[in-house]
């Protein structure tokens, strides 16, 4: 049996973690996005301007939070429920 509660939390910290490195990555480093639009995903595109506030820092670490709790408490309770 997965334990549900501790495994959320550990989930939010891990999700936390790579948020910031990524939101980081892309302040001190604008052409990552590209380079990974291009050699991660095989594609071009036009991406825009890089909007990095505080804001947009918050917003996105909830949302990615909210994603991924969700997303793991699924699993989890999933795990949990079926049997072998």
């Amino acid at each position: 049996m997965i334990n549900t509660n501790h495994v959320l939390k550990v989930t939010t910290v891990w999700i936390s973690i790579v948020w910031t490195v990524c939101f980081a990555g892309v302040a001190f480093f604008p052409g990552i996005r590209s380079a990974f639009m291009l050699y991660g995903l095989h594609t071009t595109t036009s991406l825009g301007t890089d909007v990095l506030t505080l804001t947009t820092f918050v917003s996105g670490l909830v949302i990615w939070n909210v994603i991924a709790f969700l997303t793991v408490g699924l699993f989890a309770f999933l795990f949990n429920r079926i049997k072998a």
